[in-house]
């Protein structure tokens, strides 16, 4: 017997609204990675995006546990030399709130084209309100687990 394939036009992708209000980062991160893959689904298969469209608001009010708004670091550089910036999560919580959910994301999903590709899925945003009311998103109750 044949492992049937999915093909792409048949795929069904739906949406989702995640709130990141009390959330923890890396356990939120961790469940949305497998939204945005597919890995849900009886019909993954590795090799394929069949994954769903994810909106993640309030950003802003995502958690960090332990020592981790002080302690952990992102680090960036410019290309020059001794051009290594680091910031911690403190800080980028306040400038950007919807890069820490992006990086935490992306380092979860898999390093290559397929990887690039589910990531532009999410969708996120620090305050409550979103455009993708004509999509018509499901709300997701994430499990505290």
């Amino acid at each position: 017997m044949k492992t049937p394939l999915p093909k792409i036009d048949e795929i069904e992708k739906k949406w989702y609204v995640i709130d990141a209000e009390g959330q923890v980062l890396g356990r939120m991160a961790a469940q949305i990675a497998v939204r945005l893959r597919g890995k849900h689904k009886p019909i993954y298969t590795p090799h394929l995006d069949t994954g769903d469209f994810i909106v993640v608001v309030n950003a802003e009010k995502v958690k960090l546990t332990g020592n981790k708004l002080e302690d952990k670091m992102y680090h960036r550089h410019t290309g020059y030399m001794g051009g290594l910036k680091s910031v911690n999560a403190k800080t980028m919580l306040e400038k950007k709130p919807e890069e820490v959910i992006r990086l935490a994301v992306k380092r979860m999903l898999p390093k290559n084209k397929l990887g690039r590709a589910q990531l532009k899925k999410l969708k996120i945003y620090a305050g409550p309100e979103h455009p993708h009311q004509a999509q018509t998103p499901e709300t997701l109750n994430l499990q505290a687990a």
